[in-house]
């Protein structure tokens, strides 16, 4: 199999001949031809189902509202808000009309129906994974207490069973269980972290004695077992999200969280881009580059048997440019590594894809 480390390099030149190509102000983008003129949001609109009504490219939608001063925040889209697009001087420009608050009277009181808005992306795409999957560090990893037994003498444990773990810091008083997935590698080897699944949720019952602590399942998502790892419980939250496309970062698709072959719309990646690199909302576009074509006597991949039989002072090795066939959103940052929600694809998508400027 080719080196993907060598291949890397050699698409990178494709992706940036290509992104200078496509690369204009962003008030000179063209809307879609098809775009209305005005659109009501609707409840169960997610802002990228909306920006992708207006916009070929999503993720320029912060900037088409920069014009307008008196929204402030373009990612806060209400139902019931009814949008319009117009053109000045030849460049598209959008403003929002918005109901005052509904005023909702009782006998007891007289208050706003406080309004929420829309999604930035699908909340049932992405929710599973911010709740329930974890990557760490390796070395934290091999440091975190675990899941000795039970009094029952019990190897799986469910809602409401008493556990004993080694011995915890003691400071916490809700525990998530978690169990190892996956070690995640980068190309090149890198450890990039330890993928963990959420198991179950447990307080703290009494006091650790003997170097054992007892804790109490009150939550269970799948049967706890011994051995499975101990993590600092932490309260389910949606990531603050704000679309912004990348501009210099550039990486790999390393893994998926269900191991398969192909990925498509709304699945979920993980890119070798940790917290430092990319920040929730990014939006990323993901490339491919065929396999080197050996230009010989006939023409041969240099993947396939006998590939290479074909260099000789005759012949010359031609590297494909990397091919746009997606799109990315990130929503979940870690130390070395993060998760992206696919949000286009114009073909299967699979681990050493490269991801970089949209």
């Amino acid at each position: 199999m080719f080196n993907l480390k060598k291949r890397l390099q050699q698409a990178t030149l494709g992706i940036l001949v290509f992104m200078m190509l496509i690369s204009v102000p962003a008030s000179a983008r063209q809307v879609k031809t098809d775009a209305p003129q005005t659109y009501t949001v609707k409840k169960g609109d997610t802002l990228w189902d909306i920006a992708s009504v207006f916009l070929d490219e999503p993720w320029v939608w912060p900037e088409l509202w920069r014009t307008n001063t008196q929204i402030q925040n373009p990612h806060l889209i209400y139902p019931g808000d009814v949008i319009n697009l117009a053109f000045f001087n030849g460049q598209p420009v959008m403003s929002l009309k918005r109901d005052k608050p509904v005023i909702v009277l009782s006998p007891a009181s007289r208050r706003s129906a406080k309004a929420v808005p829309i999604d930035i992306l699908p909340a049932s795409a992405i929710q599973p994974y911010i709740h329930h999957h974890h990557l760490v560090n390796e070395d934290t990893y091999q440091t975190l207490p675990y899941v000795l037994g039970n009094h029952h003498g019990n190897v799986r444990f469910v809602d409401d069973n008493l556990i004993l773990s080694s011995l915890t810091n003691g400071t916490e008083d809700q525990l998530q269980v978690v169990r190892k997935q996956s070690t995640i590698y980068a190309p090149d080897g890198e450890v990039l972290g330890v993928q963990l699944t959420h198991i179950a949720n447990t307080t703290r019952f009494s006091s650790a004695q003997d170097g054992v602590d007892v804790l109490r399942m009150t939550q269970s998502f799948q049967e706890a077992k011994r051995g499975d790892k101990l993590i600092p419980y932490t309260p389910d939250r949606m990531p603050d999200l704000h679309l912004q496309a990348a501009k210099q970062q550039q990486g790999v698709i390393v893994g998926d969280l269900h191991d398969h072959n192909l990925l498509g719309k709304y699945d979920v990646v993980i890119v070798n881009l940790g917290n430092a690199d990319v920040a929730p909302g990014m939006v990323m576009g993901v490339y491919t580059a065929g396999p080197d074509i050996i230009d010989g006597k006939r023409p041969q991949y240099i993947d396939e048997p006998g590939g290479t039989d074909g260099l000789n002072l005759f012949s010359k090795k031609l590297a494909q440019p990397a091919l746009k066939v997606g799109e990315i959103i990130i929503f979940k940052t870690f130390n070395k590594a993060s998760y992206g929600l696919i949000s286009r694809a114009s073909e299967g998508i699979t681990k050493g894809f490269i991801v970089a400027k949209p």
